[in-house]
């Protein structure tokens, strides 16, 4: 039988449909995809998308998933490429194939079978997990938002425990709604903030033998000198205040070495009762990506590329956002592992694959840092934004709250278009008042 003329394409195979890898198969699928220049296939172990910024969102209920979901395969159709839902397990890079690990059912039965994919370009975007540093203790008692399962599981739970709560007939028990956040960067800071106001929520809707004040203590634990390491003290001095002025307990330079169901230990003999505790403390690659089939990686498994987004080993295969190494120009530092990081590096990869195809040399990336907002729910906002005659400024309140909401507006304007997104605004604005402002269920 005679292959059919989309085989005989130049396939792209993009695995991971997180912010980078699903706008990158976006615009290739509106670009090279639509003008049948090239095949554009894009793998997921999932059928849907959220944008992983708003994560600790999901976790507390503020964000519904399944209300700002984004369906892959409906998606693909409508943007020209192909999905196709699987865990990339191994890589052949002689043949060009990538295999895929067999999809259980809820019983462990084999839905779908082991299959491999041949690409003859391979783009590997797919993210970064938390790094639990090899502690059993806190794989066992921890919850991880990596993804939006992780992240549903646990808004499950936390409404389950104050539910609980609400339901006994005996008195609350002291710790038995104190929730500890391991790790103060954004994840961990943002997550603190939103579950004081998730709190203040259900307290409103009912739950009132629960009184946030008195009854949950929430605690954010980190390693280093000051929270938000990666920014200038100038932020996170604020964001410290903010917090603390909502009740919630920050320790600095306590390094955690133990979890139990009941309690956080720490290195100084600290011991912090936790019903729940959350790590968010550094990030690894998945560990199926460690020198696979001789790629070059670094000791969190990001794959080692050139500026051209390459890897270093093997021309045909790319690597982008949490997952890939990237040095940076001027700098001996690799290019962060940041949402904007993959965003820029799949709008440079539009042109790349678009140049690879006419046999032209490829730019290379330079990241540019547009600076970082920090949002503490409803309490607050803050951030710094590069730019500007000043080369930076500091912005807080309703202004870095809007600023740190347009992000997610440009995410969705890269995978949806200007209007589709402004008709979605509008929309939202004009329903919201009917939703439930924490989801219930």
């Amino acid at each position: 039988m005679s292959a059919s003329p989309k085989d005989q394409l130049h396939h792209i195979v993009i695995v991971g449909g997180g912010a980078g890898g699903l706008e990158l198969a976006t615009q290739l699928g509106n670009t090279l995809g639509k003008a049948k220049k090239a095949r554009i296939t894009l793998v997921d172990a999932s059928f849907t998308h959220i944008w992983k910024p708003l994560l600790h969102e999901v976790a507390t209920g503020v964000l519904n998933s399944f209300a700002d979901e984004l369906n892959y395969v409906a998606h693909a159709h409508q943007h020209h490429f192909d999905f196709s839902l699987g865990c990339m397990e191994s890589l052949d890079r002689g043949q060009q194939l990538i295999w895929l690990a067999p999809k259980r059912g809820e019983n462990g039965e084999i839905v779908i079978p082991r299959r491999s994919i041949h690409y003859d370009t391979l783009v590997i975007a797919v993210g970064s997990v938390v790094n639990d540093f090899g502690n059993e203790s806190v794989r066992e008692h921890c919850y991880f938002l990596n993804n939006r399962d992780e992240a549903d599981h646990f808004q499950q739970m936390f409404l389950q425990k104050c539910f609980q709560v609400q339901a006994q007939q005996e008195p609350i028990k002291p710790g038995q709604l104190d929730m500890a956040i391991i790790g103060a960067g954004a994840t961990g800071v943002e997550l603190a903030a939103e579950l004081k106001y998730a709190l203040k929520l259900l307290v409103d809707y009912g739950l009132d033998r629960i009184d946030p004040e008195k009854d949950v203590n929430i605690t954010v634990i980190e390693a280093g000198k000051h929270i938000l390491p990666v920014l200038p003290q100038k932020v996170s001095d604020p964001v410290l205040r903010t917090l603390e002025s909502l009740g919630i307990n920050v320790y600095t330079e306590e390094m955690v070495t133990e979890v139990n169901d009941h309690e956080v230990i720490t290195k100084s003999g600290l011991r912090i009762p936790s019903a729940m505790t959350v790590w968010a403390a550094g990030i690894r690659a998945p560990d199926f990506l460690a020198n696979i089939d001789g790629l070059e990686t670094n000791q969190i498994n990001q794959i080692m590329v050139k500026t051209t987004l390459q890897s270093t080993v093997d021309d045909n295969i790319f690597a982008l956002g949490d997952c890939a190494c990237c040095p940076q120009q001027d700098s001996d530092r690799p290019v962060p592992p940041r949402a904007q990081s993959a965003h820029q590096q799949a709008s440079m990869l539009v042109k790349s694959m678009a140049r690879r195809l006419r046999g032209k040399s490829l730019p290379k990336f330079v990241y540019k840092d547009h600076g970082t907002l920090i949002s503490l729910s409803r309490f607050g906002a803050m951030g710094r934004l590069m730019g500007g005659w000043s080369g930076c400024y500091y912005v807080d309140g309703f202004m870095a709250r809007m600023f740190y909401r347009g992000l997610y507006k440009l995410h969705q304007r890269s995978l949806h278009g200007t209007w589709r997104v402004m008709l979605q605004t509008a929309a939202n604005f004009l329903t919201q008042r009917l939703r439930p402002r924490l989801k219930l269920h």
